[in-house]
């Protein structure tokens, strides 16, 4: 059973999710930490759950959901995971930082490419990754669905979404590699084929349900 923690982290008010099960095996989703405040809680919330980082996943590259990759990656010994199409993104972040006051260090180590369609195992749960592209590039979703046993009918099916679908609205397309008809066509075909309870954990703000959002979204309807 995977459990699902949310961090909201520098002035852009990021989402960074931890993901574990129950033995602490645990994914780092789209690390935000700005400063070393950030960064502490992060790590302090891992060391006293006694959680063990093993992968480092990004939905995407966009400047809020890197600030803090090239920090988990040395200080976890991870090498992060991104799309391919999301490798420019990555190199430009450090100069979009400088450009809106916010400089960071960016991450040049090496990278592992996701693929649409791969399975993520996090012991011997997965994570489904679904490309949906709009916002960015090479954006993906991470999709968790639960075991059809009746031990696990208290476990939701959740979708780590980034930047394309928020309550009551979906990501921006006017940011550099975006494009809005992609966005659009990624979430009918990529999201909103999933059940109606699953889960959304967005990039930003609060969580909704594919249910939900196929019925209020004023962006779809």
């Amino acid at each position: 059973m995977l459990q699902v923690r949310v961090f909201t982290f520098s002035p852009i008010q990021e989402n960074t999710y931890l993901v574990y099960n129950e033995a602490g095996d645990t994914c780092i989703i789209d690390p935000g930490c700005y400063d070393e405040r950030e960064q502490k809680e992060l790590s302090s919330y891992i060391e006293h759950q006694k959680l063990v980082p093993r992968l480092l996943l990004n939905t995407h590259c966009h400047l809020d959901h890197v600030f803090g990759l090239s920090w988990a990656a040395e200080k976890y010994s991870l090498t992060p995971h991104i799309h391919f199409s999301e490798k420019q993104m990555l190199d430009l972040a450090p100069m979009n930082g400088e450009m809106w006051g916010m400089p960071f260090k960016g991450y040049s180590g090496p990278l592992n490419w996701l693929k649409e369609g791969e399975i993520i195992r996090v012991g011997e749960d997965e994570l489904k990754i679904l490309f949906a592209p709009g916002h960015s590039p090479g954006h993906v979703c991470f999709y968790h669905l639960s075991a059809n046993t009746s031990a696990a009918k208290s476990e939701p099916s959740f979708v780590i979404a980034g930047d394309v679908l928020f309550k009551q609205s979906i990501g921006r397309a006017d940011l550099p590699g975006g494009n809005f008809n992609a966005l659009i066509q990624s979430i009918r075909e990529q999201l909103f084929v999933l059940p109606d309870d699953t889960i959304v954990y967005p990039g930003h703000g609060e969580p909704t349900t594919i249910g939900y959002e196929k019925k209020y979204n004023p962006f779809l309807k």
